[in-house]
């Protein structure tokens, strides 16, 4: 969503107070009728009386949805003839009374001297077409409610207390750090760009001095000891077992809203999408087994399959305009389509000898959070911890750790209760009667008895799906994958590694770099040419080829995989440096296919 002004601050169009030349301008959208605007404006008072000279005030229209009484009363005040007049009706209107009434209306309109003449009505015309012009702008800056506040331009999502307005205005220390910390991690390509931070300084650590302590520091071991019974595993180890994990676990809830409620729900919209990722599967996968010589290699076939959903939309996003809206959602519907196929091909083919008693427990585990979700629980802990012992089990029982994160994602509830609206109207309940208290004396906000029904509300109004995505994508974004980079893109860089790996490097190289775009390319219009799928109107088979080529961009999976097939150090660092040349490759053949490609008339 929009976070920035959409239509910039013009003092001569603005309706402002304050210094003219101010180093801060503060502007509101807000209504005469929202209760919140009214509260809001005492604390403008005291943050105008702290800053003085500095800061300069600028309010527009966005009157409540519905509510004509609001939209009347931004009519009427815009009907002032100067700025001295509007401010004194727009106070008028928010002090005059506890709420907004007709009677504010008519003393407001006399203050002014509004009259019904011709030139009165032709003023009137112009006043609601101000008002039209800021709720138009309003909704293009991103404003959901009313008050919302923008400070030199950008979006103010704080509290409204003075030290927080002040803080926010003065550009404190605390609040420059939060602000570019959010603006970062709302970034498209955030994630891409520290995944690639996190590559280049393992490259760095591993081919410098520190190398033999970068590496002999992921193999220090560590785990849990109870008496005789021990649990330990080298660092890296506790990264690629367990904590990926949380990356499949948040992989396969985003799979399972997108084929529930998402862009593949219906079998039109993913017809393509699963056409093209099957491609871009089988014929990377079979360039591979012809390049490759009998032998150990051959196990490696599914290092070239995977598409890395991070690097590739990163760079999709940062084209910003040139890439229609639709192939990003149909470039990533088919990366999502595209880890499953990875998940099923880590589960059958990458895993250890199978221990029946673990994996009994495992299917138990399983069971019991099936019941979980047949029984309509809605809170997350139950789930995490059934998931813990699920993890235990699928490690002990010789299947990857990692697949528990995808059980575990296919039996948290994704979609919202049944009873929605019980459910809002009941909230909306509590929040009208705490509203009736707002003016009594020693009561300083909602009853603690309120702010728990509201919270147990919430529980319900969020599937566990949808919560578990908003805490832990970001921590899988921003820490899990530039870990799992830490510890698993180091190679050494020599003729020693790359000598005898030849055909290896060839045949990674090759089955991401080409045989990914010419899958893509190919199935997708194979399922167009048979009438099992049908192309969007909005992109033309160049730029889908062009976002075939960044699917080619395989790194975390790819690395992933190569590090469960190739057990020997030298092999597993050559297939490395294949994966790197081949996602470089990619990133650019796509960068080069979608910057010059054009999109189809419509």
């Amino acid at each position: 969503m929009n976070n920035r002004l959409d239509r910039p601050f013009d003092p001569a169009r603005d309706r402002v107070v304050g210094n003219p030349r101010a180093e801060i301008t503060l502007l509101e959208y807000g209504s005469y009728d929202c209760p919140h605007c009214r509260a809001a404006n005492e604390r403008i008072s005291e943050v105008r009386g702290e800053l003085g000279e500095r800061v300069r005030y600028a309010f527009r229209h966005r009157p409540i949805s519905g509510s004509e009484l609001a939209r009347r009363a931004a009519d009427l005040v815009e009907q002032a003839a100067t700025p001295e007049e509007f401010w004194s009706a727009h106070v008028a209107l928010m002090t005059r009374s506890r709420t907004l009434t007709e009677d504010d209306l008519h003393a407001v309109a006399a203050e002014l001297g509004v009259h019904t003449d011709a030139d009165a009505r032709a003023v009137e015309q112009a006043a609601k077409a101000r008002v039209d012009a800021d709720i138009a702008s309003s909704l293009a800056s991103g404003v959901r409610y009313t008050p919302t506040f923008f400070i030199n331009g950008l979006r103010y999502d704080g509290p409204w207390d003075e030290a927080s307005f002040t803080d926010a205005m003065l550009g404190s220390l605390g609040h420059r750090t939060r602000v570019a910390a959010l603006q970062f991690a709302s970034w498209a390509p955030a994630t891409g760009v520290i995944l690639l931070l996190a590559t280049l300084l393992a490259l760095g650590l591993t081919n410098s001095d520190l190398g033999a302590a970068f590496e002999a520091f992921w193999q220090t071991t560590f785990g849990l000891t109870l008496g005789n019974l021990a649990f330990q595993m080298p660092l890296i180890g506790w990264v690629n077992d367990a904590l990926l994990t949380v990356f499949f676990l948040v992989v396969g809830l985003e799979i399972k809203r997108e084929f529930t409620v998402g862009h593949l729900a219906s079998r039109r919209s993913a017809a393509l999408p699963i056409a093209a990722a099957v491609g871009g599967m089988a014929v990377p996968a079979l360039i591979y087994v012809m390049l490759v010589p009998a032998g150990d290699w051959r196990i490696g076939w599914g290092v070239p399959m995977a598409t890395d959903t991070a690097f590739a939309v990163a760079l999709i996003a940062m084209l910003g305009a040139r890439v229609p809206v639709e192939l990003r959602i149909f470039l990533t519907a088919a990366a999502i389509v595209d880890d499953i196929g990875a998940i099923v091909v880590v589960a059958v083919f990458y895993s250890d000898a199978l221990h029946v008693a673990a994996l009994a427990g495992a299917l138990g585990v399983f069971t019991l959070l099936v019941i979980l979700n047949r029984s309509g629980v809605y809170r997350v802990s139950p789930y995490i911890v059934a998931g813990v012992v699920l993890w235990a089990c699928v490690h002990a029982g010789g299947l990857h750790a990692t697949l528990a994160g995808v059980l575990l994602a296919a039996v948290i509830p994704t979609r919202p209760p049944p009873d929605y609206r019980a459910l809002v109207a009941q909230a909306d309940a509590i929040l009208s009667a705490e509203a009736r208290h707002g003016g009594e004396q020693f009561r300083h906000g909602p009853s603690e008895p309120a702010l728990r029904e509201l919270d147990a509300i919430h529980d319900r109004l969020e599937s566990p799906a949808d919560r578990l995505l908003r805490h832990v994508a970001p921590r899988s974004s921003f820490l899990v994958l530039p870990v799992f980079a830490l510890a698993n893109a180091g190679v050494a860089i020599s003729t020693y590694v790359i000598g005898g790996h030849g055909a290896l490097m060839a045949a990674i190289i090759c089955g991401l770099a080409l045989g990914k775009p010419a899958g893509f390319l190919l199935a997708s219009w194979l399922a167009v040419r048979f009438g099992l799928a049908e192309k969007p109107s909005a992109y033309s088979w160049r730029q889908l080829a062009g976002a075939g080529a960044l699917a080619g961009i395989g790194f975390t999976m790819s690395l992933f995989i190569a590090g469960e097939a190739f057990p020997v150090a030298q092999d597993f660092a050559a297939a490395k440096i294949a994966v790197f040349a081949a996602s470089a490759l990619s990133a650019i053949a796509g960068i080069i296919v979608l910057f010059g490609a054009r999109a189809p008339a419509r």
